[in-house]
């Protein structure tokens, strides 16, 4: 049985990407410092769900803690470490620049630092389409990226030119995943979909960033969470793989459509002015995810927000009280 290091499990994707290693028989060793980035509750409601699993363990470290990483790394001996945690979002990151440099590109050096010392060869980093801002679309990896309009996706471009450099120096195999636009149930309730979703249910105004007309290439959690784990179970040297929907970009007023029908109610919005930060479309080119790892997703937009609602109305309750 293989042992792997996810760390943020707590996390969206990273809950995801456990439920589905767990279930292929991997042993599986999450740590999240639980932060107050958004609703703990939520975080702590993901963690329920995975400790029924004999092969779940849990620990409460941050990616950026040296110390209790080394006497994590002393008592695991790991085949592949999966760094999902992350501080994320963009406008945010405008706020508390500092955090996010600490945490996703300091964190991210720590953890290859443990895999050099501990002799760990594989290495899956999250990464984001925000760094494409400004580039031709449909986003090829050939791209060069190195224009980020945003601390969040300067700092991820810092901790993906670390882990070539592990990669050269140390043989680190180097998976990073450029992940585009995540959604489904039990989403970050920062994200629109959440957002919007509860907004609707509740007959509250729609916060709304420009005019509707931003697009973005919409990604189911376990399509991505697929990706994610068939891209750390291949020996791949060192590269950047695309997950995405793959499809034209859907709007933001064609999401908010789909959710009005799916929930039986109007949306009110409040349209306020684009945020320079924001992207105005995203489309992801996967040519190399299906070649590479034999991936493409399986999940359309219609279908993934429709299992979105139904597991929102599932836990009404909780998700009315859970802050966005």
């Amino acid at each position: 049985m293989k042992t792997i290091l996810i760390t943020g499990v707590a996390g969206f994707i990273a809950h995801k990407t456990a439920e589905k290693l767990l279930e292929k028989d991997y042993q599986v060793i999450g740590i999240d410092n639980l932060n107050d980035y958004y609703d703990v509750r939520l975080k702590h409601f993901r963690l329920e769900s995975l400790k029924p699993y004999k092969n779940f363990k849990f620990y409460p470290i941050d990616i950026e803690n040296k110390q209790k990483l080394t006497v994590l790394f002393e008592k695991y001996k790991f085949d592949t470490v999966y760094n999902l945690a992350a501080r994320a979002g963009v406008r945010y990151s405008m706020e508390n620049p500092d955090i996010y440099l600490s945490t996703n590109s300091q964190g991210s050096l720590n953890l290859l630092e443990q895999m050099k010392n501990h002799k760990v060869k594989k290495f899956v980093l999250a990464s984001t389409s925000s760094l494409y801002a400004g580039l031709p679309m449909p986003f090829n990896e050939s791209l060069e990226v190195n224009t980020p309009i945003s601390p969040y996706a300067a700092s991820k471009k810092s901790a993906e030119m670390m882990a070539y450099t592990y990669h050269h120096l140390y043989g680190v195999d180097v998976s990073i995943v450029r992940y585009f636009t995540v959604y489904g149930p039990n989403s970050r309730p920062d994200m629109a979909q959440f957002r919007f979703m509860k907004w609707i249910d509740r007959g509250q105004e729609i916060q709304l960033y420009g005019d509707g007309t931003q697009a973005r290439d919409f990604t189911y959690v376990d399509d991505i969470a697929e990706g994610t784990i068939l891209a750390g179970e291949k020996e791949l040297g060192f590269e950047i793989i695309n997950l995405g929907g793959g499809n034209n970009p859907i709007s933001v007023k064609r999401m908010i459509e789909i959710l009005e029908g799916l929930l039986g109610k109007k949306a009110k919005i409040n349209y306020l002015d684009f945020h320079k930060a924001d992207m105005k479309e995203t489309w992801a080119d996967i040519e190399k995810a299906k070649k590479v790892l034999s991936w493409t997703p399986k999940v359309s937009f219609e279908k993934g927000l429709e299992y979105s609602v139904h597991t929102y109305k599932e836990n009404i309750d909780f998700m009315r009280e859970i802050q966005c």
